[in-house]
């Protein structure tokens, strides 16, 4: 029987049932390591096929007499067909899907249009002027206020409705498939930086976008700065992945 083993993306093998009982034994491979060998379907953790046991006894399996041990560190090896490292996304896609994620807010911004008449547009304009020319910022806050005002309750109701029901989307593309709307189309997704596997929606949603948003929001440049220098390191973790210990690959 030829066992192979999987750890953090890194496949190994193949082992015989001995050496790998052996290496059990001597916490040379975890229960939390994957595993596969002829006859099975697909890859599972050592402690399901051992049912939380230090030993594999698979079924029907008759020993041979004696097999020394080799090789009995887990390295990586090249199996085709089997556990392979994925590949990482460039920081040019990751910057495209954060661009077509940015464009997707962009008509909360022109739902007052809809709510003005000519009139108020003009003025709404005029206010916006007159905000960039503002000598002071005790000017432009009173400037901003006079703005806010113009703005009716319905058209503030319709963009509050408008951002829950987008981060409500974005949420569900991202707990299902690790992917936002601009991830999905660039094709590249959300994965766990240790194990590669799917994210959680708290790490996935919160943690790395709310949670990021706000501190962007409270440091505004210097965090979205630091933030995409980071991408340019080995694993190209920005500083949101490693707030929520993610990597970005390609699909």
């Amino acid at each position: 029987m030829q066992i192979y083993l999987a750890r953090n993306n890194q496949q190994a093998g193949p082992y015989t049932l001995e050496q790998l009982n052996q290496m059990l034994a001597s916490q040379q491979v975890l229960l939390t390591d994957l595993a596969w060998h002829e006859g099975m379907t697909e890859w599972k953790a050592l402690g399901e096929l051992t049912q939380g046991k230090l030993v594999y006894t698979p079924t029907g399996y008759v020993p041979p007499t004696h097999t020394p041990l080799q090789n009995s560190t887990i390295i990586q090896t090249k199996v085709e067909g089997k556990v392979s490292k994925p590949e990482l996304a460039s920081v040019n896609i990751r910057a495209l899907a954060k661009i077509i994620d940015l464009l997707l807010w962009l008509p909360a911004a022109a739902i007052p249009s809809f709510f003005l008449n000519a009139n108020q547009v003009n003025e709404l304009a005029s206010i916006q002027q007159k905000m960039q020319a503002a000598d002071t910022s005790t000017q432009a806050m009173q400037l901003q206020q006079q703005l806010f005002t113009l703005i009716p309750i319905e058209a503030w109701q319709t963009m509050f409705a408008y951002i829950i029901i987008m981060l409500a989307i974005q949420a569900f593309f991202l707990a299902k498939s690790g992917q936002s709307i601009g991830k999905k189309l660039t094709r590249i997704k959300i994965v766990d930086a240790d194990n590669g596997e799917k994210v959680n929606l708290t790490r996935i949603f919160l943690l790395r976008s709310i949670v990021f948003i706000i501190l962007n929001m409270l440091f505004m440049p210097f965090i979205t700065i630091a933030d995409y220098l980071f991408a340019f390191g080995k694993n190209r973790q920005t500083l949101h992945d490693k707030l929520a210990k993610t990597i970005v690959i390609k699909q």
